[in-house]
């Protein structure tokens, strides 16, 4: 375990007192579906119980942010500038640095924003799908201090299905600001 993993464990699991289940392997390509997202806090969260496994990720972040000083410390915790502009496909971005990479696990929150939004953003799935990867789902408990990596899906090309599966598995997690989080109306 090096150093950086022993002081992101001792804050994680010491200090703030969170716990893990995991059991999806390390692939060395995948995307992450996390959720819910309702707070800021949650990338803190997210990034500390992904050091603390030994593990890192990735994230998109607007390409205006990478600016000095600003633009090494976003790529040193795993910010991926992108161009948001209509004539860019960030899903096409992404598959292109997923294909450059030896690993890449890029961690896509669905509900593309802090508050309750019942139409998911599925790029995360369409990046997925046209990479050939698998998308590790984890889920985020604020009420129970618990993060959770079990949950694997290979993309099968019905998107409604497999986000049906994704949301069905992610509606019993409590974000930081609950009201903030729905998975919709899944029929």
């Amino acid at each position: 375990m090096g150093v950086k993993q022993k002081i992101c464990s001792f804050i994680y699991y010491k200090v703030l007192g969170w716990k893990t289940k995991v059991t999806v392997p390390d692939h060395p390509k995948y995307i992450i579906c996390c959720g819910p997202h309702t707070s800021n806090w949650d990338l803190f969260i997210g990034k500390l119980f992904y050091a603390a496994i030994g593990r890192k990720t990735q994230f998109m972040m607007k390409k205006e942010w990478f600016f000095w000083p600003l633009g090494p410390m976003f790529r040193a915790i795993g910010g991926i500038p992108v161009n948001r502009g209509r004539r860019n496909s960030l899903v096409d971005q992404m598959v292109d640095a997923c294909n450059r990479s030896e690993t890449f696990h890029l961690a896509i929150t669905p509900e593309g924003t802090r508050k309750a939004n019942p139409n998911w953003k599925k790029g995360f799935y369409h990046i997925a799908m046209k990479a050939g990867v698998p998308i590790v789902v984890i889920g985020i408990d604020y009420e129970k201090k618990l993060i959770t990596c079990e949950k694997e899906l290979i993309p099968s090309g019905d998107i409604e299905k497999d986000l049906r599966e994704i949301k069905l598995y992610m509606k019993d997690f409590k974000g930081k600001i609950p009201q903030n989080f729905t998975i919709g109306d899944i029929g």
